[in-house]
């Protein structure tokens, strides 16, 4: 005899809810983890089986973890195609982004593409904006500071623009970032000085400087990873 789940009959599964009719009955709250994977996957299982696959994928992966993938990493995993992927990682951008509006615990900064996800309101702009990120000891986002609107010089950007709120918000290091209106992410020797001296100024000031990311509408680019300090 089948057991009816809701409406289903599904050979063998007695009380057991499927992860999107318990979402429905009890809200996200209330589901593990793997069933939160479930409904993100969407796949074509039914009832425990995609439990098990989401339970394996889980066993092996953190959802932290998942979330530092890209699509090349992802589809590698046993269970989780290409277009399921996609959707994994459009999902986890929507997420970031909701945590740079303020939602939720402070977002984390672990890579450089961490940063990028906090400035898709400046990549498009067809002026420079300078902002500054304040971490924590933790690397998670304090607050964020639009420091300065045009071309970077000097006198646009001083360390002291950066650095009081830094220490106004008992920041342990400071991000950079700006974007390149014409989309080449190429640091020009006016970025380069400026940088250089910003990771001088936090020296002095005991905040480390842990990056400058420039951005464009398609690119970015890591100083730090680069080379340039």
């Amino acid at each position: 005899m089948e057991v009816g789940v809701r409406g289903r009959g599904i050979a063998g599964v007695a009380d057991v809810d499927m992860p999107r009719e318990k979402l429905e009955r009890l809200g996200p709250e209330a589901l593990k983890d793997e069933e939160l994977l479930a409904i993100l996957l969407r796949t074509g299982y039914e009832g425990r089986n995609v439990l098990e696959v989401t339970k394996a994928i889980l066993r092996k992966h953190t959802p932290e973890g998942l979330m530092q993938m890209d699509l090349a990493a992802l589809i590698q995993i046993k269970g989780i195609g290409r277009a399921k992927a996609a959707g994994l990682i459009a999902g986890f951008e929507l997420a970031k982004r909701g945590l740079n509006q303020g939602m939720g615990i402070a977002p984390s900064i672990s890579r450089p593409s961490d940063v990028v996800g906090l400035l898709t309101d400046i990549k498009d702009r067809r002026k420079e904006h300078f902002v500054a990120f304040f971490l924590n000891a933790r690397n998670q986002v304090i607050c964020r500071e639009d420091v300065s609107v045009g071309s970077l010089n000097a006198s646009l950007v001083h360390p002291r623009e950066v650095f009081a709120p830094a220490v106004g918000s008992s920041a342990a290091s400071v991000i950079l970032a700006h974007n390149h209106p014409s989309g080449d992410v190429t640091p020009s020797q006016e970025d380069i000085e400026l940088t250089r001296r910003m990771v001088q100024a936090g020296e002095i000031m005991g905040i480390e400087v842990l990056d400058h990311i420039v951005v464009g509408s398609e690119r970015f680019l890591s100083m730090k990873e680069a080379g340039v300090f």
